[in-house]
């Protein structure tokens, strides 16, 4: 059979083989125009059409070209040259006038894949890596660049197998296809993440000849464990409400109410959110065996959440994001002036301000004693309103008792104006009872 290769614009003929031969492009720092990977290359013969009727044709080895020699065996048959390829990979330099091509031929009857078994090496595998045993012969082809230089051709086998991805808030199981360039007999790859086979298939020269070859594994059970994991706060809409740390950052204000879910993959058989108060959680202080727990926050200072789990035996283990809860330090002040009837979008309703306040009661009194409006959070206000109707203008009487989350115990009281009020719909100067 003869099959027409490209040497730059030339021709380069192969025959006597019995499937075509797979022409790769090599890397440019090679000096090599291509590789040529024949089945056979013992019986073959490579010709060569000159455009110029006479050229020189030398061969070389791992040396690299400066150490070539003229070709033995060269024919030529008008303007085409033959030699034999011979059984040895070599490396070739075609002169044809001002033209110089450099190829390397590879006789894959030298390097021919053998795939008998694959099984998993659970001696030599970890937790984040599985380790699988090829039986046969998959090692690395060798080729030499002009300067002798040893370079790796790829047989580009494929390794596939099945692991776990993480999507809309579940693991999916998908398809893994890894490419294998060789091996001695061993392949380490990172865990897969649910039980699985793995098939290893190949090389592409065999592929390409449609001769190729597939060895497929026992099931192997994974013990690899990993999660995702996300901590997502309530948020705080009172527009009286302080802020104690970076937006996008945890805690804040208390009370801060905090939702942890965590996403285990399927060998986790332990599973714990844990609460510390040091980043290092040598000190853990609260244990959960739920997947997703809620927790709300109350004192000042920092502490420090995590998700870890780990497999049946205890032996692989995962340990999650590190989350901090920053609660800051409480504040309450009370504003003294408010114009309710007026309705224009200033000023309209009498609200504190407030930064983690935990516990908070509020009356409001006028000046005879009696209870205009009771506050039970520090995000409600008064709209200066008594049993529906707006209040007179005047001064009224608020009384507060609440409590910080450092602690700290409030018990204020003052004066609030009403400016811009009518009197009420009985001429009163107040409201009575």
């Amino acid at each position: 059979m003869s099959v027409p290769m490209s040497v730059s614009a030339q021709n380069l003929v192969v025959s006597g083989v019995a499937h075509p031969a797979v022409e790769v492009q090599p890397e440019m720092s090679t000096g090599l125009t291509a590789l040529y990977v024949l089945d056979d290359a013992s019986a073959a013969t490579l010709s060569y059409t000159s455009s110029s009727g006479n050229i020189t044709w030398q061969r070389f080895d791992a040396r690299g070209g400066g150490f070539a020699s003229d070709v033995e065996g060269l024919t030529r048959n008008g303007n085409t040259f033959s030699i034999p390829a011979g059984s040895e990979d070599s490396g070739y330099i075609i002169d044809d006038g001002s033209r110089r091509y450099c190829f390397w031929v590879v006789n894959y009857a030298n390097h021919r894949l053998e795939l008998d078994a694959l099984s998993v090496d659970e001696a030599g595998s970890e937790c984040d890596r599985t380790t699988l045993t090829v039986t046969g012969k998959a090692s690395a082809i060798t080729y030499y660049t002009i300067n002798g230089r040893p370079m790796e051709l790829s047989r580009a086998m494929h390794l596939q197998y099945r692991t776990l991805e993480f999507s809309e808030d579940a693991w999916q199981q998908v398809e893994r296809d890894v490419e294998v360039s060789s091996t001695g007999g061993h392949i380490s790859i990172q865990a897969p993440l649910c039980n699985t086979d793995f098939r290893l298939s190949g090389d592409r020269f065999l592929q390409a000849w449609g001769e190729q070859e597939d060895v497929v594994s026992q099931s192997y059970t994974t013990i690899a464990v990993s999660a995702e994991t996300t901590a997502t706060q309530v948020a705080h809409d009172a527009d009286n409400e302080g802020s104690t740390g970076n937006e996008g950052d945890l805690g804040g204000s208390a009370p801060a109410e905090i939702t942890f879910t965590a996403y285990p993959t399927d060998a986790a058989i332990f599973k714990e959110w844990q609460f510390s108060l040091t980043e290092d959680f040598e000190d853990v202080r609260d244990r959960y065996n739920e997947e997703s727990i809620t927790r709300t926050f109350t004192d000042e200072g920092t502490i420090y959440a995590r998700f870890v789990c780990a497999d049946a035996s205890g032996k692989c283990t995962f340990e999650g994001t590190v989350y901090p809860i920053s609660i800051g330090s409480s504040r309450l002040e009370c504003p003294n002036a408010f114009s309710p009837e007026n309705q224009d979008g200033v000023n309209d309703e009498w609200k504190v301000s407030y930064t983690s306040i935990i516990s908070f009661e509020c009356d409001i009194f006028n000046r005879w004693g009696i209870k205009m409006a009771h506050l039970s959070h520090p995000s409600q206000g008064w709209d200066g309103r008594y049993k529906g109707k707006f209040v007179p203008s005047g001064v009224y009487f608020y009384v507060i008792k609440a409590k910080g989350a450092d602690g700290k115990d409030y018990s204020k009281s003052g004066d609030i104006n009403i400016i811009n009020s009518r009197k009420g719909a009985s001429g009163a100067a107040t409201p009575t009872e």
